[in-house]
């Protein structure tokens, strides 16, 4: 079947640009790319920056809300480092390549807009390509094609799809881009989608991320929320995936803050009581979780940590995905909130760890950015928005993404995940996330390394060989700690370094959670670095022992970072168009970074 033609197009000028744009123009990917020669280190010593959450206008939102023609080569050329034209018409550029990206587009009428806007045979073959055809060429716009898609996608009306056979070419489409620019040791592109639940408005969405080339990813088509809302079926497919191509795949849930409680609830979606099969299944597929983004940081909560003063960032939880608006009961909305921010979760988790032997919500920590612009930018004085209406502007701040959305004020310029991998390869980098050595950032570029043990010293800070004496002796961030030896107390430790591009850190912080031997949770924030100088530090090196240790406790602990004060995209917007900014958004934040955790595991005792 051929490739709609803007697609057939950008393949052809991708071959020629992912040759001329690589530092080693002779190496494109191949299925395998261990049998590349790509220099493999005995333990992840370095750390990639990248961002696996990027739409371009493959997505229905991203195409109908004004980029029509950023598509993922774009993504890309973007993410290496090349300089491009935006949406808006702007030229646009990264003070500094990424090291790996992924374009995720949403699985739901994937590529239709793009195919019918070209004039695609597959994509007008169907009723429903007809009918948004004639939308487009009359005066009715893309308003009614929005309507019927926001219906369709919401369970509202019937659904109309575009067939598999569209599907599947642009999927070969998506899997053909994402090879082309994979270079082995030098860019990882992956291949993967985003599959996007919202029952009944809430969000559910998660980012299939896969570790294969077009051989094993290229056998599938994206299994889309108009087939299941339920993340037990996507579950399901991730392994049917796996079973009959021998591959590998994972998936990453976002904005637990938009899911009106769903995220992290207590009962599965269709309302069971959540039971060790679950618990496992969804550790099996979900080992990381995206914490931090343009919708807001998923972190924390300051009316469910109200003794942590730095809870309260970029805080995001006046409505759901749809827009509903929250309960104002203190009681409901907390319960609410209780499912949907990172840390509650994770304390649930020891929970299930206790009651079921496995533990649900047993998850790493990344950030992304989610824009639909097709350029990854999380740097505040470089911030390019989510959609069309929200890139550089001297109205942006003051408008609403689409017209009908949130504030563009509101919008987060995060976030970047840090992977610790032994070499910059598709193989390695998912090998990190599956063993959850993934951290994540609100957009600096923060170098933070943490190991926990039971016999670490102060002085292993000065080793030359930190990172070997850190693993031969302990585990790294995503690690388990199985039960202590000797009644002591685990040790940690913590290497922090700022971002070259940024201001100077300020604090190392140790955010604790445990569930006591009654089935009391709770949690405790400890300043385990703080400078005392009104300039910061530009690092931190850390051995910290928890004091309150009870070794009955099932426990997990993670690292906070935070920077000095520094200012926000929109400060930077108001002194760059001479504008005033509303009072509501802070001219100052706190960037910050966050370890995924390590857990304390007693045994089998509740």
């Amino acid at each position: 079947m051929p490739l709609p033609d803007r697609m057939i197009a950008l393949l052809i000028a991708s071959a020629t640009l992912g040759l001329a744009g690589c530092q080693n123009a002779g190496t494109l990917a191949s299925e395998n790319d261990a049998a590349i020669d790509v220099e493999v280190s005995p333990v992840p010593d370095d750390v990639y920056w990248g961002d696996l959450h990027v739409h371009s206008n493959l997505s229905f939102d991203s195409n109908s809300f004004g980029n029509q023609n950023l598509g993922p080569e774009a993504a890309y050329r973007f993410a290496r480092g090349e300089e491009v034209q935006t949406s808006s018409g702007q030229r646009a550029k990264l003070s500094r390549p990424l090291d790996f990206l992924m374009v995720a587009d949403h699985a739901e009428y994937l590529g239709l807009l793009t195919g019918i806007q070209d004039g695609s045979k597959a994509a007008l073959s169907t009723t429903l390509g007809k009918r948004w055809q004639g939308y487009l060429k009359n005066a009715e716009g893309m308003g009614p094609i929005m309507d019927e898609y926001v219906a369709m996608v919401t369970g509202v009306r019937p659904q109309e799809v575009p067939g598999k056979a569209f599907t599947k070419t642009v999927w070969k489409y998506v899997v053909d881009v994402a090879e082309r620019y994979n270079d082995p040791g030098k860019f990882t592109a992956f291949a993967g989608y985003e599959w996007t639940s919202m029952p009944g408005g809430r969000n559910m969405h998660r980012v299939v991320v896969f570790r294969d080339g077009p051989e094993k990813t290229g056998q599938i088509i994206p299994f889309s929320a108009l087939e299941s809302d339920d993340p037990e079926r996507l579950w399901e497919f991730l392994d049917q995936y796996e079973r009959s191509t021998r591959g590998n795949v994972l998936a990453i849930a976002h904005n637990g803050n938009l899911s009106g409680g769903l995220m992290f609830d207590d009962t599965t979606l269709s309302g069971k009581r959540l039971t060790t099969d679950y618990a496992k299944t969804r550790m099996r597929w979900e080992p990381v979780y995206e914490v931090t983004q343009v919708k807001g940081d998923g972190e924390a909560h300051p009316l469910l940590s109200p003794d942590d003063e730095f809870a309260d960032f970029e805080t995001w939880d006046e409505t759901d995905i749809s827009l509903k608006p929250k309960p104002n009961d203190p009681v409901l909305r907390k319960k609410m909130l209780a499912g949907e921010y990172a840390r509650s979760g994770l304390k649930k988790g020891l929970s299930y760890q206790a009651k079921l032997g496995a533990n649900p919500y047993q998850f790493g920590l990344m950030g992304s950015t989610d824009t639909h612009t097709a350029l990854s930018t999380a740097d505040d004085n470089n911030f390019w928005g989510k959609f069309k209406d929200s890139e550089p502007s001297a109205v942006r701040s003051s408008s609403k993404m689409g017209h009908a959305l949130w504030p563009n004020a509101k919008l987060t310029a995060s976030g970047y995940t840090g992977i610790w991998a032994r070499a910059n390869t598709r193989t390695e980098l998912f090998d990190a996330i599956k063993r959850r050595e993934i951290y994540a950032t609100t957009g600096p570029r923060i170098k933070l390394r943490l190991f926990a043990g039971w016999s670490f010293a102060a002085d292993d800070l000065k080793r030359k060989s930190f990172a070997e004496w850190g693993y031969g002796n302990g585990v790294p961030m995503g690690g388990v700690l199985s039960s202590g030896k000797h009644g002591r107390a685990p040790t940690f430790l913590v290497k922090a370094l700022k971002d070259p591009e940024d201001v100077n850190l300020q604090r190392v912080q140790i955010v604790k959670g445990w569930r006591t031997s009654n089935g009391e949770l709770k949690e405790k924030v400890y300043d385990v670095a703080l400078t005392s100088s009104a300039n910061g530090n530009p690092e931190f090196s850390v051995f910290w022992s928890d004091p309150d240790f009870n070794a009955e406790d099932y426990a997990f602990y993670y690292v906070r970072v935070l920077q000095l004060p520094s200012r926000r995209w929109t400060a930077y917007d108001a002194e760059r168009y001479k504008i005033k900014i509303s009072s509501e958004y802070p001219a100052y934040i706190q960037e910050r970074a966050y370890s995924s955790p390590v857990w304390y595991e007693p045994g089998d005792h509740s």
